[in-house]
């Protein structure tokens, strides 16, 4: 998985849990793509020690995933859900029966809510 993509991930999931000083710099380099360095002059600090809270916050939300699992389940729930989708489309295309498509139809509406909440 790309590092920015598995940050954002791991910030989604367990951000709440770092102080708001190390939510605010985590955000600036993942979210909003800021430097060190502007960081460094916007807080105050020096780049090296916006480098290091990075490293920490990293290191913090690997062992809360380490620990809890949540973006493993919702990877696999995810992949689940889009299953489902994938074998609805299959049925669709085999079966023009009132009844059934209702079902499929059903089907879709639900792994579409579900995705929708991931």
């Amino acid at each position: 998985m790309e590092k920015i993509v598995r940050q954002s991930l791991l910030y989604d999931f367990y951000g709440q849990l770092l102080t708001k000083h190390q939510r605010t710099i985590y955000e600036d380099i993942v979210m909003n793509d800021l430097s060190y360095s502007e960081i460094a002059r916007d807080e105050g600090i020096s780049r090296q020690g916006v480098y290091d809270l990075i490293k920490r916050c990293d290191k913090a939300l690997e062992e809360y995933e380490d620990k809890l699992h949540l973006i493993e389940k919702f990877l696999k729930t995810k992949g689940m859900v889009e299953e489902i989708r994938s074998e609805a489309a299959l049925i669709s295309q085999m079966n023009e029966e009132e009844v059934l498509q209702e079902r499929i139809d059903r089907i879709v509406a639900i792994s579409n809510a579900i995705l929708e909440e991931c």
